[in-house]
């Protein structure tokens, strides 16, 4: 019974059906269709599927998909990958301030920092970089060398000293020299000696760049002047300026005394430095 039912079931979808058109007046057969069911279900099935997967493509590859509710526009993609820039960003900016803060508490415990080294883009491969010189990077440097070969303003220059002949630096205070400029024992500055609660004075016109306290120079004032020179003032009892103000040469800027852990009795001990490099304060200060 069974195997009939599907017999009939499956010549009733292979069966043919004529689909005629007539001349209303005529009667003459203009079109006709032969179709059986098994026919109309595949090509039915066969153009729904076509259908869906036109209107996916133009969903997935094409801006149709902007206008479906809840999906983010071109603008929004931006604001959200650069909020993933921005996030890793912070996250290694947070890392590396963790890092220094537990640095800081091994040193104040007596500990040795542990040293943290850039890690290394693992989809380069270093090994295959090579340092040899190109053909272009050696016609440049015989060029620079045959141009400098007798150029002698360099080796000239660096024996002379810097001619501050023009300019008038106050003496900070007046006293006795008892260590004076050796960069050979990282002395950078003279120490004098005077009285106590002398006070001391801005050898030149300047702004004040540094008014703080440190461990070792203990209260420290620096004074920014023009030429690119630099004038240092450690060891002071007290501050008499603030980061920001203006002071004129021979203005009281401090007290002097014996603050900090290198020092042994009340001093001074002052610097002067030009284009980064410190130079000898005698040679232009009388004290």
């Amino acid at each position: 019974m069974i195997k009939e039912k599907r017999k009939r079931i499956i010549n009733k979808l292979r069966n043919k059906y004529r689909l005629s058109i007539y001349n209303d007046d005529t009667f003459e057969e203009v079109w006709f269709l032969r179709l059986s069911r098994l026919n109309v279900f595949s090509i039915v099935g066969t153009s729904v599927l076509l259908f869906t997967i036109a209107i996916i493509v133009l969903i997935a590859f094409t801006p149709i998909r902007e206008f479906i509710p809840g999906y983010p526009d071109g603008n929004m993609r931006r604001n959200i990958i650069n909020n993933v820039y921005k996030l890793d960003s912070l996250e290694h900016e947070l890392e590396i301030r963790d890092r220094y803060f537990e640095s800081i508490n091994t040193i104040i415990r007596g500990g040795t920092p542990v040293s943290y080294e850039s890690l290394q883009d693992t989809t380069v491969k270093y090994e295959e970089i090579t340092f040899d010189k190109s053909e272009h990077d050696s016609l440049l440097r015989q060029q620079i060398e045959e141009e400098e070969l007798f150029n002698l303003s360099i080796l000239a220059n660096a024996s002379n000293k810097t001619d501050f002949s023009r300019i008038h630096f106050y003496s900070p205070v007046k006293g006795l020299v008892t260590n004076s400029f050796n960069p050979i024992e990282n002395h950078f500055g003279t120490d004098i000696v005077t009285a106590s609660n002398k006070v001391v004075v801005a050898t030149l016109d300047g702004t004040i760049t540094i008014a703080n306290w440190t461990l070792e120079t203990g209260y420290v004032i620096q004074i920014q002047h023009d030429n690119n020179l630099l004038s240092v003032y450690k060891h002071n009892s007290e501050l008499l300026k603030k980061i920001g103000n203006y002071v004129t040469a021979g203005e009281a800027i401090a007290i002097i005394g014996n603050s900090g852990e290198l020092t042994s009795g009340p001093h001074l001990h002052f610097e002067l430095w030009h284009n980064g490099t410190p130079i000898d304060p005698e040679d232009y200060v009388a004290f």
